[in-house]
């Protein structure tokens, strides 16, 4: 399925780039998810390994300062475990069963990293890592990077039990639903957020709420989000079939077999590339130093998902 998609997705028209401390960073953050209990069985081991998250960071954020290139790492590592535990592992299965998971999360979020106030004992790794993750990005005093992330990782814990009740009752959402979901449950804002707070500089509300560069934003999201899915398709396909990709979203929806519903999600992704370079184009002439940082941010992270999905074996 990997050839498959190489063959029909357009490859990012973007500069590849990769950070220098790559395998600095994925030492430290390997240890750091040991050290904290995300991962302690073999087949954890080898699934983190395999998603080498790491990779994935340093191709995204590029030019970053060690520390923060860490802190991204780290939060990409707690957001493939949390998936691994949903999609893998059987917490996903029902809202019932995810519901209590989601809550104690949920209250680690709102201590805001509060460093004086230990996470719930029961929240388990989960809690402590996310919790560690959070206390750090408030030791960056940038307490509007920090109410961002928050609210963008409550939106992706929501989205989990979206995503139980579907499995629990079987249900194929559409896929207009799906996309607008899906831009919660792939997890890419909150990294967006950390790669934008690497950078030191980006655009202030005002800019941010702009409708221009908040599509854009949108449109980034959904590119990292569907460039995933069909390299994940084959794998997802053969092990534990699961509604929520965007080829099977299509493929109920149009009443396509699996041949067409793959080659009209990679023209719905191949549509999107070319929409984003055009749209980027306009925004980056017209917008200050900031606006351009926030675009490059987005480019990077566009092109990094297409190239660590080419060298990980997460979907192999």
């Amino acid at each position: 399925m990997r050839s498959f998609a190489v063959s029909v997705l357009r490859e990012p028209p973007f500069v590849p780039r990769r950070h220098a401390a790559a395998g600095l960073v994925a030492g430290e953050s390997a240890g750091w998810a040991r050290d904290l209990g995300l991962v302690h069985s073999p087949a954890g081991l080898r699934r983190l390994r395999a998603a080498n998250p790491a990779d994935l960071a340093a191709r995204a954020c590029p030019e970053a300062p060690v520390d923060r290139l860490r802190l991204l790492a780290d939060l990409i590592t707690w957001l493939f475990v949390m998936d691994d535990a949903c999609d893998e592992d059987g917490l996903g299965a029902s809202p019932v069963q995810l519901a209590p998971v989601v809550a104690l999360l949920l209250e680690v979020l709102d201590r805001h990293g509060d460093g004086s106030v230990a996470p719930p004992a029961e929240a388990g790794p989960l809690g402590v890592a996310l919790d560690d993750v959070c206390r750090r990005v408030r030791d960056r005093r940038q307490p509007a990077a920090l109410l961002r992330l928050i609210s963008q990782l409550r939106e992706y814990l929501l989205a989990l039990l979206w995503e139980a009740a579907n499995r629990e009752h079987r249900r194929v959402p559409g896929s207009a639903e799906y996309v607008q979901m899906r831009r919660h449950t792939g997890g890419a804002r909150p990294v967006f957020t950390l790669t934008d707070l690497a950078r030191d500089r980006w655009p202030g509300a005002v800019g941010r709420a702009d409708p221009g560069l908040a599509a854009l934003d949108a449109l980034a999201a959904d590119l990292v989000c569907w460039c995933n899915d069909l390299f994940s398709y084959g794998k997802e396909r053969s092990s534990a079939p699961d509604a929520h990709n965007l080829v099977s979203t299509i493929a109920g929806e149009d009443g396509l077999d699996e041949e067409a519903a793959l080659r009209a999600a990679a023209d719905r992704y191949n549509a999107g590339l070319a929409a984003y370079a055009a749209r980027e184009a306009v925004l980056s002439a017209a917008g200050n130093e900031a606006v351009r940082d926030f675009l490059t941010t987005r480019r990077d992270w566009i092109r990094a998902t297409y190239d660590w999905s080419l060298a990980a074996t997460r979907y192999a």
